[in-house]
């Protein structure tokens, strides 16, 4: 049986009614305004600012705390540009054979096609992968989906927060960047985060967003 972890004092302290609801408000108003870019300028980011919401990403909690994440940054132009030629790829077969017409009619709001472009103009990538497991086989992960998609959440709003731009991209399938990033067997591609500032007068589609009564049960 395994020994039972040491434990430490909780370091929470109790906030007011008035100042939860503010700082929840106040979070809420950020959130709202965070949208999914295509469109990037090539001005440099500061990198030390995307190494801190990663390590904000790092925060989440995960099945049996195995944190079973890898974040890869990626600001060299060669290897972006082989990320865009892999992803291309990949889209063009999309759109052409494997995604279904009710698909592609679902995305015509969108604008979207088989060019990404972003991926060479954002100055960073965050390419987030998920380990099936540990270096070694014997070191089980648990609740891997789980514990990585709330991680590669805090990192997105932890990256709009801080006054940058992003873009949930998932191309599928996606081992042309394991490939390409050299990662190891245990890990797959979960997620391609391109990370900038939006170009100069940058549209995005006008969607609504379900209200709250819409979505919320309360019991």
């Amino acid at each position: 049986m395994a020994e039972s972890a040491a434990m430490v004092d909780l370091d929470f302290k109790r906030k007011p009614e008035s100042e939860m609801t503010r700082a929840a408000e106040e979070f809420l108003a950020i959130q709202k305004k965070r949208r999914s870019v295509r469109h990037f300028s090539d001005e440099n980011i500061p990198l030390a600012v995307i190494r801190t919401c990663i390590e904000t990403a790092a925060q989440a909690p995960s099945g049996a705390n195995k944190q079973p994440w890898s974040f890869v940054l990626v600001t060299d132009t060669a290897l972006k540009k082989k990320i865009r030629i892999g992803a291309e790829k990949e889209e063009r077969e999309f759109y052409e054979s494997r995604a279904s017409e009710r698909w592609l009619n679902d995305l015509k709001p969108f604008d979207t096609n088989a060019k990404k472009e972003c991926l060479e103009q954002a100055p960073a990538l965050i390419v987030v992968f998920a380990q099936r497991h540990g270096k070694n086989r014997t070191d089980q992960h648990y609740y891997v989906n789980e514990s990585v998609g709330i991680a590669s959440g805090l990192l997105l709003a932890a990256l709009h927060n801080a006054g940058l731009a992003t873009l949930t991209y998932t191309p599928s399938p996606m081992k042309f960047l394991h490939e390409i990033l050299h990662r190891p067997e245990n890990e797959r591609a979960y997620l391609l985060i391109p990370v900038g500032y939006p170009i100069k007068n940058c549209t995005v589609p006008a969607i609504r967003r379900k209200k709250l009564e819409e979505y919320l049960i309360e019991i």
